[in-house]
């Protein structure tokens, strides 16, 4: 029998403002139904690590009692990743390192949700320090995904994609620099963007985007639906004044016309790394709908793909194991087996020495120059995230066309576009045998986020979000 509750938190972010606002349901009601649906789901999932239904309650009563709409999310019930700094939440970045930790200001991208009026559930987990494709940790465990409890609904933001596709929040807050809100989506059947870093404020990430991640990482917003996705993306983009990474663009609203000037180039593998059939068929599939819609759809892949994933892991991997190493100096006891495993992928290879730091990072540049040269003829790419569905909490290996494909290699289809700092959104769009979620990614040129979304919006509209059958038990 399916739970009263389900009927509602299951629809679209926009339909239950749209309740909200038509008055068949308090801000109150709604939250109830959505704490009922974290208590009853949330023990088998685990993917907050901070909820109070007391608190979420009286929340929404202040919410309700305010004489006007506060903003375009006034009573939305929303999820925040636990590294994006939430006031009065634990934002510990799944680290016994960071034990307890609540911020005492929010980040600049929660104090929009907030001045929207969105009603905050809580933070959701993420595996420590946020690097690894598995939400695992040992301050809160690990979060299963709702399709399928022995699989992963990925990482970094697997807390918060496993949290919305089951209906536990309408929607939320990710970040993602080599597929940590894409990745997610794509397991749990849901819809992201990776936003064009900056678009939407970084400032309050923890850990912050400096550095190679200030191109690397982004806030992306995680929902049901790519009209979902674009509410929040126009709600809470604009330039932080304070933030160097923060560009002052309008946003646009490109027309259809517009829209259908752009050739789409589509790829089902790098050549390197296979896929599997039900990839390439969603892939395929996307790219007949779009051109049932009258785009120019062609084959296209751009050749600089792998000397781009060869730097994002010099700037992800090895950088990033620089930037923490104070941080976890003498106390790798205290550190979980998935992040041991990235500092042993950061330790197979000799240290990045100065002079090749700065060699990768012209390189970089020249690279991007390169592959947005190529881009001008195909100004937007389709392909898919990973070349497999959600896998099994540890695996790391598979068997792709006679191939065995390991973890990193599984997922590089997303890290091309964080090293390019292009926008990537992505749309439920396929099924593997075991019944699991498959999607596709839907990436434009840097700034052009709205390009992304609008194209994004017909493959939702010819596919789109299922429910997983536990968010309907």
């Amino acid at each position: 029998m399916t739970h009263p509750a389900t009927g509602i938190v299951l629809c679209s972010a926009s339909h239950q403002l749209a309740l909200l606002r038509s008055g068949q349901l308090s801000i109150l009601e709604l939250a109830e139904v959505h704490i009922r649906q974290i208590e009853r789901l949330n023990p088998s999932l685990n993917a907050f690590v901070h909820f109070d239904g007391d608190r979420v309650r009286d929340s929404a009563r202040r919410l309700d009692a305010l004489s006007e709409v506060s903003g375009p999310l006034h009573g939305l019930p929303v999820t925040v990743k636990s590294s994006i700094a939430t006031a009065g939440y634990r934002c510990e970045i799944g680290s016994t390192l960071n034990r307890g930790y609540q911020p005492r200001e929010d980040a600049v991208v929660v104090a929009r949700l907030r001045a929207a009026g969105a009603l905050i559930l809580g933070t959701t987990n993420c595996p420590e320090f946020l690097m690894a494709y598995e939400t695992d940790n040992l301050l809160h465990g690990r979060t299963s995904n709702p399709w399928d409890l022995e699989r992963t609904p990925g990482g970094s933001s697997g807390g918060e994609s496993a949290a919305i596709a089951a209906g536990m929040s309408a929607a939320g807050l990710g970040s993602d620099s080599g597929g940590s809100v894409r990745v997610p989506a794509h397991f749990t059947g849901i819809c992201a963007l990776k936003p064009t870093p900056g678009r939407i404020p970084g400032r309050g990430h923890l850990p912050p985007c400096v550095g190679p991640f200030s191109i690397l990482g982004a806030i992306g917003p995680m929902a049901r639906t790519i009209a979902d996705i674009t509410l929040l993306f126009r709600t809470l983009s604009g330039q932080d004044p304070d933030d160097p990474a923060s560009p002052p663009l309008p946003l646009r609203e490109p027309t259809l016309e517009e829209l259908r000037c752009n050739t789409i180039g589509y790829f089902e593998d790098d050549e390197l790394t296979p896929v599997t059939s039900e990839t390439r068929l969603a892939v395929r599939s996307a790219a007949e709908a779009l051109g049932e819609s009258g785009f120019r759809v062609e084959p296209f892949r751009p050749q600089t793909l792998e000397p781009l994933r060869k730097l994002w892991w010099k700037f992800f991997v090895q950088c990033g194991a620089m930037f923490y190493e104070p941080t976890v100096r003498g106390k790798r006891e205290q550190l979980s087996p998935i992040f041991k495993e990235f500092l042993a992928f950061s330790e197979s290879i000799p240290p990045l020495a100065a002079t090749e730091l700065l060699e990768a990072w012209a390189e970089l540049d020249l690279l991007r120059a390169k592959t947005l040269a190529a881009m001008r003829d195909y100004p937007v790419l389709l392909c898919p995230v990973a070349a497999i569905p959600a896998f099994r909490h540890g695996e790391r290996a598979w068997k792709i066309e006679g191939r065995t494909i390991d973890y990193l290699d599984a997922v590089r289809y997303t890290q091309w576009f964080n090293a390019l700092a292009a926008p990537a959104a992505v749309v439920p769009v396929g099924i593997s045998p075991e019944g699991l979620p498959i999607g596709v990614q839907i990436v434009a040129r840097p700034f052009e986020d709205e390009t992304a979304l609008e194209i994004a919006a017909l493959v939702n509209a010819a596919f789109g979000y299922r429910p997983p059958a536990l968010a309907n038990a």
